[in-house]
């Protein structure tokens, strides 16, 4: 079963091609970073126009890569939601067209649920297993039980961790995207210790009950700390211990977080493989919040898993590796499937983290 998957639900074109045995036939991503930098961010508009111009390059440039045709594939999956509406609905639409055209099933796949299925690509990793979401637009704990059966028990009551990461980066003065060059910048820092005591930041709902998060507070606090630095251009010496106070904050808040919901989750899993926390989504390539979270696993006798660099940020094969897993299901859908700006995993996700509060 081979499956084309389309993805541009924000700044990343991608296109690949994936079968069931989980190989990767092609793997497509071009970057729009040089159309967004001069705004400091994603802008909508530029996004869905870039699409345009470079979707179609894309589709046969993985076909290809890939030695395959058309008539190869088994199935069509695009991402149709949630995201930018505009750039959804270029690929969307491109991925109708297709599998209109040749006949072949489509799969409209939640772009959060490719980001949670694809350390089974990378890893297959068996159900149930505790996901910790984290993008520039979300951030969430779920329980995973299978492919369209999520429990959500945790999320973020303001900002979502990819978007605090990259607006300190940008109060920092450094370039987008925020997220990997605020990392960069912390491991420039030769003293962490000197670092958190010139730079002391808030950990957000560390030690309260629940899953949820906050990161608003955080943002601020970098704010106020860069306020009180003398005039002028900063000095890179500050943006690295900066950098990595900030980081710190964020792997405490973080596996204060998780930590509650590994309580809750050793109490419900009676399943007798070594059950697994997941980390996916863009902030998941961070380096200290993989090495936070393994610790964290090793002391409850849980597998940490964490997709390749290369599958945490979009792509377009976590959105194959979705068809394929819907495909088997028989989870397929009709044409006239609409594209959605907001599509949560779980669709009783507030009564679900009032049970935990």
């Amino acid at each position: 079963m081979k499956i084309l998957g389309i993805e541009t639900s924000c700044d990343e074109t991608a296109v690949a091609i994936v079968d069931d045995s989980r190989k990767i036939h092609a793997n497509l991503v071009l970057s729009q970073l040089e159309e967004h930098s001069v705004f400091g961010g994603v802008v909508p508009e530029i996004a869905a126009r870039a699409h345009m111009d470079h979707l179609d390059k894309l589709i046969k440039g993985a076909l290809n890569d890939s030695g395959l045709t058309f008539s190869d594939l088994d199935g069509v999956a695009a991402t149709s939601g949630p995201g930018l509406i505009g750039g959804v609905m270029v690929g969307m639409m491109a991925g109708k067209a297709i599998a209109a055209a040749h006949s072949l099933p489509f799969m409209g796949i939640n772009h959060l649920e490719a980001h949670a299925l694809t350390p089974r690509l990378s890893d297959d990793v068996a159900f149930p297993f505790l996901l910790l979401l984290v993008s520039g637009g979300h951030t969430q704990i779920l329980l995973v039980r299978g492919v369209n059966d999520y429990e959500l028990w945790g999320t973020t009551i303001d900002d979502a961790l990819g978007e605090c990461f990259d607006k300190s980066a940008k109060l920092m003065g450094l370039p987008f995207p925020g997220g990997p060059n605020l990392e960069k910048a912390a491991r420039q820092c030769e003293d962490l210790e000197a670092a958190l005591k010139r730079f002391p930041l808030p950990t957000p709902m560390k030690g309260r009950k629940g899953c949820d998060f906050s990161f608003s507070g955080l943002k601020t606090a970098v704010r106020t700390h860069i306020d009180a630095l003398p005039a002028g251009a900063l000095k890179m010496e500050d943006v690295a211990a900066l950098s990595a106070a900030f980081e710190h904050s964020v792997c405490e808040t973080v596996i204060s977080r998780c930590k509650n919901a590994l309580e809750k989750f050793t109490t419900i899993h009676n399943g007798p493989e070594r059950p697994a926390l997941v980390v996916a989504g863009g902030v998941a390539a961070n380096t200290s919040l993989r090495g936070a979270l393994k610790n964290l696993t090793e002391s409850y006798e849980m597998s940490f898993i964490a997709p390749p660099i290369s599958l945490c940020s979009d792509n377009g094969a976590m959105i194959a590796w979705a068809g394929v897993e819907r495909l088997r299901l028989g989870m397929t859908d009709t044409l006239d499937i609409a594209a959605r700006p907001r599509w949560p995993l779980d669709p009783n996700g507030d009564k679900n983290r009032a049970a935990f509060a």
